[in-house]
């Protein structure tokens, strides 16, 4: 009988990675778990302590600091699967999984469904032939190498793939091998990967050429294990059903969706909702039945595409993806930098982005240029993201695959301030205490249209003391709303003091604070 070693990548919710590793080992199978360097130490205390005496879970030896698009997924990947191999010998198949993830099936159907045919299921299909990549890089992925990270160092990123593109500093593909790109969600038997793991340590060229390719999770397992294993034993397809919205995001399961995940033709299913406390306690159940069948309908994408096209022509059969769940989410940190002086935000959104790998972006919602992300078309204008601001939020999240965010907002959005700061997400704000002397009054005038250059002096001087208290006023107002997880900095407070507010709002250390608000020229105007 099949018995499965699950490589579970992780980087948040330790209860429930907890609960998946005793759940998926009480059925007599293994889980190996990578969880990320980057995330909260005292997550991953609380996940050893729990699984220390569990003789079916063991631990990568390494942890990776993992960044989406970069080779660090794949080497946590790598580093989890020799664990898995070592530790245990009975294992038959290895299956990727994420915390995002549950079963959609009954222990006993997945291990009859292994048993059943003799391959691997890993989609691999043609990486320049195939339509995989909708939009952006695609042969730039591989014939140029990436050493930065697009999200958290986007300046680096772009000049270090603008320089090679200008002096065609281009690389060949390995002769001997052909690129192939799908998800990074596989199923393996116990002799694939063992030939992917000698591959590896027999082809040294090959592992530098992946290192610095961009987005390798896509295409290092896809081309290594065709490279490998025969063509016959291979079913391009994933066993972990997902599906995408048309903003490209994947789309989220919650509590209704039980009798749609469990008629589809796969084994699990992501990304399950952590607020969906009832269908993971179905789905978690599901896993330990017996003579449980299963009627396969797999309507589900269809389904999705049909009802989300009818809504695009005015015929509403469902809600828009923003429509749904509303929150944030109880797992998700929000860090609301509220300040009018919009350069000395920017400053310090620069120097939390230097200091910490917390995503940070500037004034969303009224800047077109606020080091967002490629959000498929969302952040393209200022009006749609007005349009759907909590919508936007939560694609942050999901694209950072963080669950810390920062961002600016000025202090006139007061309605905008007090809705966050409501919401089920531990939102705490910033409040960046600014003076206003004479010449920002007036700059200020002529920026938000007040006067323009063929105003009397006499009426911009009429209009300055008024326009200034209005801009005091805003700062009294946020303060007299009293808000639970208050913060501010200012510019004549010593940097000590304002260290331990920054320090206080972010959740780092006191030496990252201090060089946060270090930052030269952080409050001049």
């Amino acid at each position: 009988m099949a018995r499965i070693a699950f490589i579970l990548l992780c980087h948040k919710d330790p209860k429930g990675v907890i609960a998946q590793a005793k759940r998926l080992t009480a059925s007599g199978d293994y889980v190996a778990i990578h969880f990320d360097a980057r995330a909260n130490p005292k997550d991953f205390e609380l996940i050893t302590a729990a699984l220390a005496d569990n003789p079916g879970v063991v631990f990568a030896a390494k942890r990776w600091k993992c960044g989406w698009g970069e080779w660090s997924l794949v080497g946590a990947t790598l580093d989890t699967v020799r664990a898995a191999v070592d530790s245990f010998p009975l294992a038959t198949h290895f299956y990727m999984l994420s915390g995002d993830c549950m079963p959609i099936k009954s222990a006993e159907y997945a291990h009859a469904f292994l048993d059943a045919e003799e391959c691997d299921y890993i989609e691999n299909f043609d990486f320049f032939g195939s339509d995989w990549i909708k939009t952006g890089f695609k042969e730039e992925r591989l014939i140029y190498r990436h050493w930065f990270n697009e999200r958290t160092q986007p300046k680096l990123f772009y000049s270090s793939f603008n320089l090679q593109k200008r002096f065609k500093v281009t690389r060949q593909v390995p002769a001997d091998i052909q690129v192939q790109i799908g998800s990074q969600w596989w199923c393996l038997r116990r002799r694939s990967i063992e030939r992917v793991l000698e591959f590896c340590d027999s082809r040294p060229d090959v592992m530098r050429f992946f290192a610095t390719t961009w987005i390798p999770d896509e295409t290092f397992f896809q081309t290594i294990v065709p490279h490998v294993v025969p063509r016959k034993e291979l079913r391009a397809r994933t066993l972990t059903y997902l599906v995408f919205t048309d903003y490209g995001m994947p789309v989220v399961f919650h509590n209704d969706h039980y009798d749609l995940l469990i008629g589809q033709n796969y084994l699990f299913a992501r990304k399950i909702s952590p607020e969906a406390i009832r269908l993971r306690e179905r789905l978690g159940a599901l896993w330990a039945a017996t003579g449980v069948h299963f009627p396969i309908s797999n309507e589900a994408t269809g389904l999705f595409k049909f009802l989300t096209g009818r809504g695009r022509i005015g015929r509403r059969f469902a809600p828009r993806f923003w429509e749904t769940d509303g929150s944030l989410g109880r797992e998700n940190s929000l860090r609301l930098i509220v300040g009018k002086k919009w350069h000395v935000a920017k400053r310090l959104t620069a120097a939390i982005r230097a200091n910490t790998d917390i995503p940070a972006v500037d004034y969303l919602f009224n800047e077109a240029n606020a080091h967002l992300p490629d959000l498929g078309g969302v952040e393209t204008t200022v009006e749609k993201r007005q349009r759907h601001r909590r919508a936007l939020i939560k694609l942050l999240f999901e694209q950072f695959e963080s669950n810390r965010l920062v961002i600016c907002l000025d202090p006139s959005a007061l309605h905008l301030i007090q809705d966050l700061m409501a919401d089920k997400a531990d939102t705490r704000i910033l409040l960046i205490d600014s003076q206003f002397d004479e010449d920002y009054v007036r700059g200020h005038i002529g920026r938000v249209g007040l006067a323009g250059p063929e105003t009397p002096p006499g009426v911009i001087d009429r209009l300055v003391p008024t326009v200034r208290a209005d801009l005091e006023h805003e700062a009294e107002r946020i303060r007299d709303v009293e808000f639970t997880h208050f913060h501010s900095v200012a510019p004549w407070r010593s940097a000590e003091d304002n260290a331990v507010q920054i320090a206080n709002f972010l959740d780092v250390m006191p030496d990252t604070a201090h060089r946060i608000v270090s930052t030269d020229y952080l409050f001049s105007d």
